[in-house]
């Protein structure tokens, strides 16, 4: 019984480990998107806008970047798992998206990267 219940107690351990995000894998994960975007303190809009307070933000909506017609009207508010799918096929999720990126596919640099970008608010500081 008491060997049961380490198994157990490991599968869970492990299972929790699997599903917890990692700030530094996502900030690497980011490296692929720095060339178009941006975030932190000093963020500003290049290529594409940058990305301080994206969740729970309305998509198409940051002041002095110009948008596809298709990010305006997509009625998004960007949460976790709306990014998640986006960020895996921009051009499926949103359709005439400007984003040329071809996808992010590996589930856990998702995660990773999720947890990286949460961490700003809207002024660029960490929370």
């Amino acid at each position: 019984m008491k060997r049961l219940g380490l198994i157990l107690m490991t599968l869970v351990a492990t299972t929790n480990a699997a599903l917890v995000q990692d700030i530094s894998n996502g900030e690497k994960a980011f490296a692929q998107c720095r060339a178009c975007h941006s975030v932190g303190e000093s963020a500003k809009n290049g290529v594409g806008p940058m990305l301080n307070g994206l969740f729970g933000r309305k998509s198409g909506t940051i002041a002095g970047y110009k948008y596809s017609q298709a990010n305006t009207d997509s009625g998004i508010t960007w949460d976790e798992s709306i990014f998640a799918e986006y960020i895996k096929d921009p051009k499926a999720k949103i359709p005439g998206t400007k984003m040329t990126y071809v996808g992010m596919k590996d589930e856990i640099r998702v995660r990773d990267l999720i947890a990286y970008l949460k961490q700003f608010g809207a002024d660029g500081t960490k929370r």
